[in-house]
């Protein structure tokens, strides 16, 4: 299978993976042929690329971090969760279909083959609420199991980090959805979602302190210029400082009203050149390991003008994978070429290239 954008895809192509929308309902099932009318569909819906079959790629593996049903009991979790918040109902959250998700999650995620993983989940124009909050908790919790927490721990890091931005439900939306730059009052206003959201958790006894904190602290930086509080360093509580992790990730790699999404590798580069400054360096040698910069089935075009496919991570190295190549430059190749890119320090990827 291959990644390929909507703006390319060809009529008669099969789908490999499923295209699912933000409350986890499947839209089109893996296996159909698209037609022109699927095509067109899915880009006024705004999704960008899908996964289609590919015989010359049909060795490419792409582990998908949650299975279906886990996504959709997340997305329906979230839903009912930010409903409750919403009609004013903050004592009593039904935290324990919040702890069950939480435990689906990390029973996919220590079952999957590889924790090495690309966040970047096919993404339309829908609620984005409901995917990053449920991809910030996939993220941060492959963050979890690869720093060695006990599923006890896990748990109730994956509890604060799906609520983490619950207070953003005490926010206008007027801010929230604004297209154009925040001015400082409206910034401000932004800003107080930390401490709505860490005032509602702790109200709720079936909830730790700690994973309230995730809620008050997600926005905290390494170096003390973050908000609400301005903690530095190992002031800021372990959880908080995976969430910052996740929590900036997932937000670059995902699209929004006023901007497009980055590509991975775009924010895997802002993430690494702001260690020890916004992010504990610790914490950032993990998330190099365990976060895929390009994802297997990812077009690519190389230095020397070579075009192919990621067909396999290389933990050691996550910005140089193995591809394989079918075309120089517009011309297509008798034979494909394969490259660990670990092998040839002289070739390097400088573009992704969904075609």
């Amino acid at each position: 299978m291959r990644l390929v954008s909507t703006r390319y895809v060809k009529e008669g192509a099969f789908l490999a993976r499923p295209v699912i929308n933000a409350a986890g309902q499947i839209l089109l099932q893996a296996d159909i042929m698209l037609t022109s009318a699927y095509i067109e569909r899915l880009q006024r819906l705004g999704f960008d690329v899908v996964f289609i079959k590919d015989d010359r790629l049909d060795d490419i593996e792409v582990h998908i971090a949650l299975s279906a049903q886990t996504r959709e009991v997340a997305y329906r979790t979230v839903n009912s969760l930010m409903s409750q918040i919403e009609s004013g109902n903050t004592k009593e959250l039904e935290l324990e279909f919040v702890r069950l998700t939480i435990q689906e999650m990390i029973n996919d995620l220590l079952y999957s083959h590889d924790i090495i993983t690309n966040l970047s989940e096919i993404q339309g124009f829908d609620d984005y609420t409901f995917h990053h909050s449920v991809n910030t908790t996939v993220l941060g919790l492959i963050l979890g199991i690869a720093s060695g927490y006990s599923e006890p721990k896990l748990l109730e890091l994956g509890m604060g980090i799906l609520m983490h931005d619950v207070g953003k439900t005490k926010v206008p939306a007027q801010i929230l959805n604004k297209p154009t730059p925040l001015t400082p009052e409206e910034f401000e206003e932004i800003k107080k979602h930390t401490l709505y959201g860490f005032d509602i958790l702790r109200q709720n006894r079936d909830l730790s302190l700690a994973a309230a904190h995730v809620a008050l602290q997600h926005q905290e930086k390494w170096d003390g210029t973050g908000y609400p509080r301005g903690l530095k360093g190992s002031q800021i509580h372990e959880y908080g400082r995976v969430a910052a992790v996740a929590d900036v990730y997932e937000a670059l790699t995902s699209k929004r009203i006023y901007r497009p999404a980055l590509q991975p590798y775009q924010a895997y580069e802002y993430i690494i050149a702001n260690s020890g400054t916004h992010f504990e360096p610790r914490m950032l040698s993990i998330f190099a390991k365990h976060v895929a910069v390009y994802s297997n089935g990812c077009g690519v075009r190389l230095s020397n003008g070579q075009r192919g496919n990621v067909i396999k991570q290389n933990k050691s190295f996550p910005t140089r994978p193995y591809v394989r190549i079918f075309y120089q430059g517009e011309e297509a190749l008798r034979m494909p070429i394969e490259y660990n890119l670990a092998e040839h320090p002289a070739l390097f990827i400088v573009e992704v290239d969904n075609r």
